[in-house]
């Protein structure tokens, strides 16, 4: 069966077990991660989207990841937490467009991935206030970062790195991650150091 038109557009929080800044993106996935591997939680909150006549407005979900070593390496493992309310044929299209399986960005990536670990569905839920960002997915994943903020006190606006060629969007505002927890699909990841990475930004994908 052909893959239908498909198109999402939200908002995207992401911190990672790399130190900040994460070296991952800014050697072009060629660096190593600071802690030799890396763990990284990507949550989607959806505003507005639909994968053919599937509504995926209002939905979100979190791709789950660890890379051994250097992520253009490969040997990637992957998994979905899902959001709760999605039906059975909007979490097939969540797990298609996530995977990379229905094209779209994250279809780049789906060649570094040696192992898929599934999807699990639990509630999630995203809050942002300025530039604080933080999500929660029943026991399996709770994080939270702060945008990171220049020298002068009057912007408002966290620093940015650009035109990086992630896939969820090329403009990524920077962040400190406050807490970091992932006990999901075979991951476990603490920490609370507030030394590691975070992104955030607006996306827009689309399969054509």
């Amino acid at each position: 069966m052909a893959t239908p038109s498909w198109q999402l557009s939200g908002q995207y929080f992401e911190t990672c077990s790399c130190d900040y800044v994460c070296p991952c993106i800014l050697g072009r996935m060629a660096a190593r991660p600071r802690k030799g591997s890396c763990t990284f939680a990507m949550a989607m909150q959806v505003d507005r989207g639909n994968y053919g006549t599937v509504p995926l407005d209002g939905l979100a979900f979190i791709i789950l990841g660890f890379t051994p070593e250097e992520m253009g390496k490969g040997n990637w493992s992957v998994g979905i937490v899902a959001d709760v309310r999605a039906t059975a044929e909007q979490r097939d299209a969540i797990t298609a467009i996530a995977s990379g399986a229905a094209g779209g960005p994250m279809s780049a990536l789906s060649g570094l991935v040696s192992t898929f670990l599934g999807v699990e569905s639990v509630p999630i839920r995203f809050e942002r206030s300025g530039v604080k960002c933080s999500v929660s997915a029943s026991k399996f994943v709770d994080m939270a970062a702060e945008g990171a903020m220049g020298i002068d006190p009057n912007t408002t606006e966290p620093m940015y790195v650009e035109n990086t060629g992630h896939p969820v969007s090329s403009r990524l505002a920077l962040a400190h991650a406050s807490k970091s927890h992932v006990h999901a699909l075979g991951l476990e990841w603490d920490d609370v150091s507030g030394r590691n990475n975070g992104h955030y930004a607006a996306f827009s994908w689309r399969n054509a």
